[in-house]
């Protein structure tokens, strides 16, 4: 597959056989000539249809964004969720289970209702720009990379790594910081809630039946996608309302409102979620990389900065220190938003393994997104 990308790089543009919504399976069949036979396929700009072309191209960004998302909800699903007929694939784990349980005994719930969320999340935004004559997005030709094979994984191909993830754990701090907002003071940095996960690869799933044979070290594993499903949604819990300001349309200021609180929601529950991770210690036999999960209730933690039950946003300054504080989501900058979110992900591991392609296109589908303006064409 990667040698056909290079093949084809002066022949096409990535980003318009991407967005129109070939797979992987039907650039195989038509090869590189039929390929460059269609007009929209060499097309420059996107297709916007009836909407402007900054409304289109933030849709389209997020419905990029959901489907990173549904790919590796579908994982944590297949192994540690529910399966049944709104999710079908995998078939549990159930050492894995146990693992996240200790976190909440409803966990498989949760995973499974946030799974099925976010594919209704992509299915959503890439219909309604369908319907407005507007180019979709499909990251299928990108579904390359080997995920688990533990017992319950499907063995499907994925388009996300949850394997070789270092997870910045600030927003735990961040939202129970009075004091600063990162929309006031981007060069402040917030302490890590978990200051081993920031550094290292960890594993956030089971990649082997040998992950589950080491109770300590598999509840490690679990502690971590624990921490992995706040870190992930407060990104979602920022981008919508941060492009919001930047939407022309009512209907599509309407979309990007009503989806993101309910990115929020998932927030605020795994938020409270990860809170419950046992204290321990662990090290990874395959990568001999040690992680080591705190008590955030006892010192050095601890306090208002790291107790476990202040999982209500403290309020902060808002726009002008000179106004009284205000309990918000934070960071809502619309300024580089997109890419933004984009280079939190790629530092975030959860690429590992991905083609040059496909970084090129979400960064074009990043800068689009960021080249959107209020009241443009």
């Amino acid at each position: 597959m990667q040698n056909m990308w290079s093949s084809m790089k002066t022949e096409i543009n990535r980003r318009s056989f991407v967005k129109n919504g070939l797979t992987a399976a039907t650039i195989a069949t038509t090869g590189a000539g039929l390929l460059a036979n269609g007009p929209s396929l060499l097309a420059d700009e996107e297709r916007s249809g009836r909407l402007t072309r900054g409304d289109a191209a933030m849709l389209r960004f997020a419905a990029a964004a959901e489907i990173i998302e549904t790919d590796f909800w579908v994982q944590y699903n297949e192994l540690a969720g529910i399966q049944d007929s709104e999710e079908p694939s995998g078939s549990g784990n159930p050492a894995f289970t146990a693992a996240l349980s200790v976190l909440d005994s409803d966990m498989a719930q949760y995973v499974h209702d946030n799974t099925d969320d976010e594919f209704t999340h992509q299915n959503f935004l890439n219909a309604y720009l369908a319907s407005k004559g507007a180019d979709t997005v499909s990251l299928e030709p990108f579904r390359t990379l080997q995920g688990s094979t533990a017992t319950g994984s499907s063995g499907k191909l994925r388009i996300t790594n949850l394997m070789q993830l270092t997870l910045d754990t600030s927003w735990w701090t961040r939202y129970r910081d009075s004091a600063h907002n990162p929309d006031l003071d981007p060069n402040f940095t917030f302490p890590q809630a978990v200051p081993a996960l920031a550094v290292g690869e960890h594993t956030a799933i089971p990649r082997t039946d040998a992950d589950t044979t080491d109770p300590n070290f598999l509840q490690a594993i679990a502690n971590t996608a624990g921490f992995h499903f706040p870190t992930i949604e407060q990104g979602g819990n920022s981008l919508y309302p941060s492009m919001a300001q930047r939407a022309t349309s009512v209907e599509v200021l309407r979309i990007l409102i009503s989806i993101g609180p309910t990115e929020t929601m998932h927030f605020q529950t795994w938020s409270d979620k990860a809170g419950n991770a046992p204290p321990l210690t662990a090290v990874d036999p395959v990568t001999k990389v040690s992680v080591t999960f705190p008590d955030l209730n006892s010192p050095p933690f601890g306090g208002e900065e790291f107790q476990t039950n202040l999982i209500m946003p403290e309020p902060c300054p808002f726009l002008s220190r000179k106004l009284p504080p205000c309990s918000i989501i934070r960071p809502t900058e619309t300024e580089g938003i997109a890419m933004g979110v984009v280079k939190f992900l790629t530092a975030m591991g959860l690429f590992k393994g991905q083609s040059g392609a496909f970084f090129r296109l979400l960064n074009d589908l990043a800068e689009d997104a960021d080249e959107a303006r209020r009241g443009g064409r």
